[in-house]
């Protein structure tokens, strides 16, 4: 889309504003030098279209119900002749009506005004008979009309649709125009219904815990930091809700969930969002295993809430079938078919940056060594996850919170969940000793200390709190807005109704 079809937000004055605007602007003035307001406080609206929409769904053609109504909608197309002008109204669920104004209905003032006060884009009230056209169009023959919302833009030009970037700045435009991000818009109220609705029958606690938090944890990534003018002190918006939420399962909250928002001062592009919807669910007395059967039933669930189906369409048209047990693979196997040599949880670090390097890969000096095996995963494996697999066997010191696998030694008992190539959820075995658990948060300190801007700290209360005794738990973390991407092929930025985005720059 052009500047010439949504002109900036620049600072200009009136004999500066590109014509159309301009013009818009004359209008208002016009409306207000006659006594007729541009945004009244109130119009008549008896119904919606889309109730006109159902009740007369099966009108004749050429039929005159009697029925008067009121509606209301944005003008999406207009087309004035001589004595019968048409318009489109369009409402906010994307429900579209004909609206017909006659000189014989109407008056030759009434229909005058219509002619030179109303632009494409403005938000009218229009009362009068529901009728269906010669062509059968099931139509509102006016009375009356009235403006609701004047608008001092006007609408983008269907022959230059918006750029990706432009859809995101303007979403509301966005919404008003395009039928996918209605749909869009729409979609994730249906999916987070799902969500808790599989949550409830599996007897789970929705909770809320702190956003704000004195410390950051729960995940390895680089927070945002505050500050209390009240308490005097640093805040760090968090980075996931998990130490208060096995708070809550010490506390006898066995079964717990949570779906809010994370901050993680870190990258953006097609998967990552510096804000962003979690959902993270503990399960007292489950494991890794147990808590992948529940993450498959919540994804399996949404699937069939929005689709019908657990095979999903995506917005270019290609199928993905997420029904099934899902593929289940080892993280360190998968390492070891894509360089074509053995590599396991105890390959030293040296062997692994020579296979790093012979990849072509960038090395942070920072990573430690279980950090490059899992960026060597990414590199060499990542692409080829497009059905839904289970990559199991992380390393353990990449996973502070993690109970080390029964069996094998170097690995944690944690799985990523990977669909179409980006990783979707993380589970585990969650670690119940108290002790073990400090020694790990004290190695993420000194990790910190060094450089490592991801690591956690030593929270003091959640440890008191696992001392307190927490039984064996499996828990999960799954991103809402990646669980968009998966049910319908979009990026992060369309499954965010407003992601962030930087300032526009005059």
């Amino acid at each position: 889309m052009s500047t010439e079809n949504l002109p900036s937000n620049g600072p200009q004055g009136e004999e500066d504003l590109p014509e159309q605007l301009r013009i818009r602007r004359e209008k208002r003035a016009s409306l207000l030098e006659r006594k007729i307001e541009p945004y009244p406080v109130a119009v008549p609206r008896t119904k919606s279209l889309k109730e006109v929409r159902e009740k007369y769904v099966a009108l004749e053609i050429d039929v005159a119900t009697g029925d008067v109504e009121s509606l209301t909608g944005r003008i999406i197309f207009k087309r004035d002749t001589g004595k019968l002008c048409f318009a489109t109204l369009r409402e906010g669920d994307g429900t579209e009506l004909q609206a017909m104004l006659s000189l014989d209905k109407v008056g030759q003032e009434v229909l005058d005004s219509w002619k030179s006060d109303i632009d494409l884009g403005d938000i009218v009230s229009i009362t009068g008979e529901i009728i269906t056209s010669k062509r059968g169009e099931l139509s509102i023959l006016a009375n009356s009309w009235t403006l609701a919302a004047k608008s001092l833009r006007p609408l983008p030009n269907d022959h230059k649709p918006m750029s990706e970037e432009t859809r995101v700045r303007m979403r509301y435009v966005d919404l008003i125009v395009r039928p996918e991000a209605r749909s869009n818009a729409r979609l994730r109220p249906a999916v987070m219904k799902s969500l808790r609705d599989t949550f409830d029958k599996a007897n789970f606690i929705e909770v809320e815990t702190p956003m704000l938090q004195v410390m950051h944890g729960g995940a390895a990534a680089r927070p945002f930091k505050s500050f209390s003018n009240a308490y005097d002190m640093d805040l760090y918006l968090r980075i996931a809700p998990e130490l208060f939420l096995k708070r809550c399962v010490v506390g006898g909250i066995e079964r717990v969930f949570e779906i809010n928002r994370n901050f993680r001062n870190e990258g953006a592009d097609s998967s990552h969002s510096p804000e962003f919807a979690m959902i993270e669910s503990y399960m007292a007395y489950g494991d890794w295993m147990s808590i992948a059967d529940l993450t498959r039933t919540l994804v399996q669930n949404a699937a069939l809430a929005i689709s019908g189906s657990h095979v999903v369409t995506h917005h270019d048209g290609r199928q993905a079938d997420l029904g099934g047990q899902w593929k289940q693979i080892s993280l360190y196997d998968a390492i070891s078919d894509g360089i074509g040599e053995s590599v396991t949880a105890l390959t030293p670090y040296a062997d692994l940056k020579k296979i790093a390097e012979k990849l072509g890969m960038k090395i942070d000096p920072k990573w430690i060594t279980g950090k490059l095996a899992e960026e060597i995963f990414e590199h060499v494996a990542r692409h080829l996850l497009v059905e839904p697999t289970f990559v199991m066997g992380f390393p353990v010191d990449t996973s502070p919170l993690v109970r080390a696998h029964r069996e094998l030694p170097g690995v944690a008992e944690k799985w990523d969940l990977y669909i179409d190539g980006f990783e979707l959820a993380t589970g585990y075995s969650e670690l119940i000793d108290p002790v073990v658990q400090r020694e790990r948060l004290v190695e993420q300190a000194t990790l910190g200390s060094k450089g490592d801007l991801e690591a956690m700290q030593v929270d003091e209360d959640f440890l008191r709190a696992m001392e307190f005794a927490m039984p064996p738990t499996g828990g999960m973390g799954m991103g809402v807005d990646r669980l968009l991407m998966a049910l319908t092929g979009l990026g992060i930025r369309e499954t965010i109704l407003f992601p962030l985005v930087k300032p526009e720059i005059d």
